[in-house]
């Protein structure tokens, strides 16, 4: 009876130490070598894995700055904190960065602005974008459900009255909340740039005033003030060239509707050079 018992036992046993064994060999005659650096700058970065610097995530830009030598300036989140420590990392000069900041391109509050009925479904932006367009009065205006909210990795955006507001000492930049704007009136540009076209209606200026009070009605009397031909009316909208802008605020001063404002407040000092928001 002992032996019916112990002899399969042993076989079984050996059979596991041989296994264990064999994988023990196979395991390093097998392995690929990783470079500790991949870890090292995955670690340097924020892991907010937003997309902003053009690759999937994190991890996978810092595979590509390591095996590919892409540059080390590209994640907006982690800004020039970040780029200083990977170009450290590899060995290298730390690469020139500039801060990055998302602004909401309505100013459709409650008081500017009404509904066409109220919507009873899915609380979301892009659900209710899908019911006629959204129950927002102006088709162009901001949802006020919060998708851009949700994604926010820094707490940085609120719906306040209606429509969303940036926290401009929080915002890092990403870009996430960008892409879930289904009107897509969220845009990512230099924190240098202190003035924005607060609208993103194309209507004429006649259907703009008849849904909303600060829409901008393409008067084009900004463009006439500015002295530096930094803003054109296109397609029934202001745009401001910020390679030609120099934040004075005249155009701002001068918007009979106010469509075009300063902005206040300032930004994350995560990755914010001082010189910078000085300018």
């Amino acid at each position: 009876m002992v032996t019916t018992y112990i002899l399969p036992a042993l076989v079984f046993a050996a059979i596991g130490l041989i296994a264990g064994v064999l994988l023990t060999v196979c395991s390093k005659v097998f392995e690929v070598k990783t470079d500790e650096r991949i870890e090292a700058v995955n670690e340097a970065l924020p892991q907010v894995n937003c997309g902003s610097c053009g690759f999937s995530g994190c991890s996978d830009y810092a595979n590509a700055i390591v095996k590919n030598g892409v540059p080390t300036n590209l994640c907006r989140p982690g800004g020039k904190d970040a780029s200083e420590k990977i170009s450290a990392i590899m060995g290298m000069e730390s690469m020139e960065t500039t801060a990055q900041i998302a602004v909401v391109r309505c100013n459709g509050s409650c008081e500017n602005t009404s509904n066409k009925f109220k919507f009873d479904g899915i609380s979301s932006c892009k659900a209710a974008k899908r019911f006629y367009g959204g129950s927002a009065a102006c088709s162009h205006g901001c949802l006020g459900y919060g998708d851009c909210m949700t994604v926010c990795s820094n707490d940085a955006i609120t719906i306040e009255n209606g429509v969303a507001r940036i926290d401009r000492s929080k915002c890092l930049g990403c870009g996430l909340c960008a892409k879930a704007c289904p009107n897509q009136l969220i845009v990512v540009h230099d924190v240098t740039n202190r003035v924005d076209v607060c609208c993103s209606s194309t209507e004429i200026g006649k259907a703009v005033r008849a849904v909303c009070k600060t829409g901008c009605i393409g008067c084009k009397k900004c463009e006439r003030t500015c002295e530096f031909g930094a803003i054109t009316v296109e397609n029934n909208l202001a745009h401001i060239d910020y390679s030609k802008c120099t934040s004075c605020g005249k155009c701002a001063e001068n918007c009979p509707v106010h469509a075009i404002q300063m902005c206040t407040g300032t930004p994350t000092a995560v990755n914010l050079d001082k010189a910078a928001v000085a300018k």
